[in-house]
């Protein structure tokens, strides 16, 4: 990959930069990159930007193709992007979305104070190692067959629910309710089904993680109200997607887009970026498959969240309901969702690919849940497992001009490999319990990898996104305890 971006970038104000149409000949629209002076320094060294000009050039695209400032170099599409296309003339790209389909996060809010949760730190991130397998290729604790894991796709955390992993009131606090309608298990490979019958019910390896966390700073004491948060409380995040499972069908669909794109004639820079039109058999198998995928992760993170919840009973001796642990929501940060949009002043439908972006619905969104109708769908962005994420809210601005979108995490400013090579496992085990931070982790690689500067400053992500008026900051977590895969 060269490095060092060299293309026309143009300053549009403080929080925004454009990489204009012109800048190519095939470029159906131009780019704009939610970024600051410092932001867009590391986002230019890492030659991003020829990718959002790339997805630039798809077919059926509409509207503006965007970068959060979390944007680095991903598969065809940066891990950042969003894009949308024509809900009938335009195309879906497994490249889009990525390998780990609906890789999200869920937050859990809890009753307990740090003062009341820090002597347990240890005790409850060891025990949560036990009841959650964690690392590369791990095994769920339950053992379900070909037909049980089929309904399991396509029913997503309300399966989870049902087979008694959680509350009834979990799903209207996730996204979709934890279910994407449109899945169909028999898109799905036998390849597919066969990764995911062992690893339902667990957090898998690289940067997903349980992550015990303090209320630092309330920034928005209306929204925090709502989600139940407040300075000095203790709640826990849960960070993973859809497991081998999800990395087959989109490798899968992948190979068959591939293909389409010499069937349908389409011309693209870059064949990560295959994709097949949306009225198309191969397009809306792909979306049934996605969509499958989709509900895998919420269905894992749905068990994850049972067995937190059954962590923090057996250390603390208490129950989950007198404890407080409840979801305070679920959100992709890896999705294509056929949404409704207004676009050019009229109403259309049309398939946002967000790939390391999160949904940001506003106050009265019809897809907002009930509880949030008055403050905006929460979202949470992790950050390193030595500083803090944040949670933030959707805004009336994400929707005239993100689709509804704003960044997923800090994004990496150094390859997992450059990591490696600098960084030392029992160093930064040092370094975090020097700030009262406790790690367990599966495997040291999953340490160095994941190193806390292997990555941007979270905090200067979501001030670009705050300032650009596409999220609004409710509060500040910072970590306790970790757990990593």
């Amino acid at each position: 990959m060269p490095r060092d971006w060299k293309g026309p970038i143009n300053k549009l104000d403080d929080f925004r930069y454009e990489i204009p149409q012109s800048y190519r000949k095939e470029m159906r629209t131009s780019g704009i990159i939610y970024a600051d002076e410092h932001l867009i320094k590391s986002i230019v060294r890492d030659y991003a930007p020829e990718q959002v000009s790339n997805v630039a050039t798809m077919p059926g695209l509409v509207g503006k193709v965007l970068a959060m400032p979390d944007i680095h170099w991903g598969y065809g599409m940066p891990v950042g992007g969003v894009a949308a296309f024509d809900g009938e003339d335009g195309v879906v790209s497994p490249g889009a979305v990525g390998y780990d389909i609906n890789c999200g996060v869920r937050l859990l809010r809890t009753d307990l104070t740090e003062e009341e949760v820090a002597p347990h730190v240890k005790d409850l991130v060891d025990t949560m190692f036990v009841n959650v397998p964690s690392g590369l290729g791990s095994r769920g604790r339950v053992r379900v067959d070909r037909q049980e894991l089929m309904k399991v796709l396509e029913n997503g955390a309300q399966w989870a629910v049902s087979k008694g992993f959680g509350w009834s009131e979990d799903l209207e606090r996730t996204e979709s309710d934890g279910k994407m309608p449109a899945a169909d298990a028999t898109r799905v490979s036998e390849k597919a089904l066969h990764r995911g019958v062992p690893q339902i019910g667990s957090l898998g390896a690289g940067n997903h993680f349980l992550e015990i966390q303090r209320v630092a700073k309330v920034h928005d004491e209306k929204a925090a109200q709502a989600m139940g948060l407040e300075e000095g409380g203790a709640t826990v995040l849960i960070h993973t997607g859809s497991r081998g499972c999800g990395h087959q069908i989109a490798t899968d669909y992948i190979r068959l887009a591939e293909q389409c794109v010499k069937k349908y004639d389409i011309w693209l820079p870059d064949r990560q970026l295959a994709c097949m039109p949306v009225d198309s058999v191969e397009g809306r198998d792909y979306f049934a498959g996605m969509s499958a995928a989709a509900n895998f992760a919420f269905a894992n993170r749905q068990m994850i969240t049972h067995w937190v919840r059954d962590s923090f009973e057996k250390v603390l001796e208490r129950s989950s309901e007198d404890l407080g642990l409840s979801i305070v929501y679920d959100v992709a940060h890896n999705m294509a969702k056929l949404e409704e949009h207004v676009i050019d002043g009229k109403r259309q439908q049309v398939y946002v690919h967000r790939k390391g972006a999160t949904r940001a619905f506003p106050p009265g969104h019809i897809e907002t849940p009930r509880i949030y109708a008055q403050v905006g769908q929460p979202v949470f962005i992790p950050g390193d497992m030595g500083t803090a994420s944040f949670v933030l809210v959707g805004t009336e601005g994400a929707m005239e001009e993100s689709f509804g979108s704003t960044c997923h995490g800090a994004g990496r400013q150094m390859s997992r490999r450059e990591a490696t090579r600098r960084y030392d496992a029992s160093q930064i085990r040092r370094d975090l319990a020097r700030k009262g931070i406790y790690i367990h982790s599966a495997s040291r690689k999953g340490i160095v990898e994941e190193a806390p500067g292997a990555y941007k400053d979270v905090q200067s992500v979501v001030r670009v996104t705050e300032g650009a008026g596409i999220s609004k900051i409710v509060a500040r977590l910072e970590p306790l305890g970790v757990m990593k895969g």
